[in-house]
């Protein structure tokens, strides 16, 4: 088979010569431009290049086996075996090949080049196994039996260069961010796994700039979240270090509703001018975090961010924002939000945490428990809530607690799900909290907590939402490898039927979040809180219900992985125990629902309506 390098197969990207490598393979792909499912423009934006990467996102390795015998031209290499790499660690699939041995075992996959001898005894499916692919183009097989971030995690560690010349390194290095243009497909193409919008489906609320900051949330995610979302589950923590490149990123300040720019040390996401960064901003960078399939994850990272800060945020003196607000959005320090009592979880204007007055009026001395707080154990400040006057809403008030004042203790509490997001047990014993820490003022802190409660349960119906959709898209490609009773599971009617249940409450789901979110960017605050506080608490009902469906109906494809912690069945496995994690914070479902219909019914008699 004739040998080709980069710079040869880069010549050829016209219209009527366009070739393209594939897994190392060169195909000529000039007369099936007509053929390709995504027509013409998608082999011409690739023309001449490497297209590993986009045909892995949006085909089987069965299409390829179909067609590579009409189209295929040679292989990327010299053509010559030869037992050294070439410079830059740059190898031919016959200098590959040559590493064959247990004490000596290289493989490919995806056009990367890795050594795995020193890896054989801590693959999962035993040194058997590698054995067999030695020296060979292992890619078919990976894909088989792993997820992409299983490669992502070990890369790094094992690879030794990539099949062909430099020139593909620093292609990949410099790749740019795809999906810009409008009608533009992004994401890996699966049916319904991604919204309408990322096909070429029009859609009324969002543009260019929504869909820069898609891409390179998306980028960040799958770089420094990915690959290591079940070992931060597995250590109940996040490293210390992804806060700090979370908020270089501008995804901390994100995700706080609007903030004064004077208090930001970045750029939003894309670069967006911080008066453009809109709620449906706000809504991809949060939607996009969570692809990650891990709820320990979004709330160890900006579960208590999103909810503990706000309050300070709009409500906090200029003493306490200059205090907090640059130092949490900086990632140097964390903050999280105290309400939930071991007497007192969405009954919250009957908590009991108590701040009375010292004699000299400098403190508040607050004592009193506080259950079930996420990021509690890692956060340096708390924003309480307590009481300061007598019984019901009207003696609540919110407090700024640093961790360092004395009689302020935490502890872990081992729960079912979200196990990096550090769920706490925290004690106030006659803590000496400065006046001037107060939030707002003093017996009117109900008001604030219900101002953020809006925001806060968006933020969960947005990760629940795609939290079903990743259970969905898991499930959808499992399907097509998983083979069963001499047929693929998606072969089957019961697993097609199982995936249209998901797919239409998926998608009934998020069309009824954008509708919402869309009302907030224009009506009126005060508006807002009269009218959208019902539909959204309807709308935390609504798809927390629908995670639980798809999280049981993928559980159910995926059999046995599914009850397993890690591989192919991690994010299902995970999702399945955080389930009651999503469903009861924030509100559970019953008071959701009671809540929703109360605040319409009320709503619709102020207006006049004739019920």
């Amino acid at each position: 088979m004739q040998s080709f390098t980069v710079e040869q197969v880069a010549a050829h990207n016209t219209p009527n010569d366009i070739w393209i490598i594939v897994h190392g393979k060169v195909f000529d792909v000039t007369n099936f431009l007509n053929e390709h499912p995504g027509g013409k423009k998608v082999l011409l934006k690739v023309a001449g290049q490497d297209a590993t990467k986009q045909f892995d996102q949006f085909h089987n390795a069965q299409i390829l086996e179909k067609w590579a015998p009409k189209l295929i031209k040679g292989v990327i290499g010299s053509g010559a075996p030869a037992p050294a790499a070439s410079a830059g660690g740059n190898f031919t699939v016959e200098q590959v090949a040559s590493h064959n041995a247990p004490n000596d075992l290289w493989i490919i996959v995806h056009g990367k080049v890795y050594d795995v001898t020193n890896f054989v005894n801590e693959h999962p499916g035993g040194k058997k196994v590698l054995l067999k692919v030695a020296g060979q183009d292992a890619t078919k097989q990976f894909d088989q039996f792993h997820n992409a971030q299983i490669l992502e995690k070990w890369g790094p560690k094992l690879i030794k260069g990539v099949i062909g010349s430099g020139a593909a390194q620093e292609a990949a290095a410099e790749e740019p961010l795809e999906g810009l243009e409008e009608g533009d497909t992004f994401g890996d193409g699966v049916p319904f796994g991604d919204p309408y919008w990322y096909s070429d489906w029009h859609s009324p609320y969002y543009n260019e700039s929504h869909r820069k900051v898609r891409a390179v949330i998306r980028r960040w995610v799958e770089k420094e979240v990915m690959p290591f979302c079940h070992e931060w589950d597995e250590a109940k923590q996040l490293p210390r270090e992804l806060f700090i490149k979370a908020a270089k990123a501008g995804i901390l300040q994100s995700v706080v509703g609007h903030v004064d720019p004077k208090y930001l040390e970045v750029p939003f996401p894309g670069g967006i001018p911080a008066d453009k960064f809109d709620s449906f901003h706000e809504f991809i960078v949060c939607d996009e975090l969570s692809r990650s399939g891990s709820g320990g994850f979004l709330w160890g990272l900006i579960g208590g961010l999103g909810i503990g800060l706000p309050p300070v945020i709009n409500f906090g003196s200029d003493y306490l924002k200059d205090k907090v607000v640059k130092d949490c959005l900086a990632g140097r320090k964390n903050i999280c939000l105290a309400i939930t009592e071991p007497s007192a979880g969405s009954d919250v204007a009957n908590l009991v945490t108590e701040a009375k007055k010292s004699p000299c009026g400098k403190y508040y001395i607050l004592n009193g428990e506080k259950k079930w707080i996420t990021n509690g154990i890692f956060a340096d400040y708390f924003t309480v809530a307590c009481r300061t006057g007598g019984p019901g809403m009207n003696g609540v008030s919110l407090l700024l607690v640093e961790k360092t004042m004395p009689g302020v203790t935490t502890r872990h509490m081992p729960c079912t799900g979200v196990w990096a997001s550090g769920t706490t047990y925290i004690a106030f014993e006659d803590v000496k909290v400065p006046v001037e820490n107060i939030i707002g003022k003093e017996n009117k802190g109900f008001k604030c907590i219900m101002f953020n409660f809006n925001h806060e349960r968006m933020g969960i119906c947005i990760q629940a939402t795609r939290f079903a959709r990743v259970c969905y898209e898991e499930s959808m490609k499992y399907a097509h490898k998983r083979e069963t009773f001499g047929k693929k599971l998606i072969d089957h009617p019961v697993i097609r039927n199982k995936l249209a249940h998901m797919a239409r409450k998926i998608e009934a789901t998020h069309a009824w979040m954008e509708a919402l979110i869309f009302q907030s960017t224009v009506m009126p605050t005060e508006q807002q809180m009269l009218k959208l506080g019902g539909p959204i608490a309807l709308l935390k009902a609504q798809s927390t219900q629908t995670m639980e469906f798809c999280a049981r109906e993928a559980a159910q494809i995926f059999g046995g992985l599914s009850y397993s912690r890690g591989g192919q069945g991690e994010k299902v496995e995970r999702l399945y125990r955080e389930v009651r994690a999503y469903a009861i914070p924030g509100g559970s479902e019953e008071i959701m629902l009671d809540l929703g219909i109360r605040q319409a019914v009320k709503v619709a008699q102020f207006m006049g309506a004739k019920l």
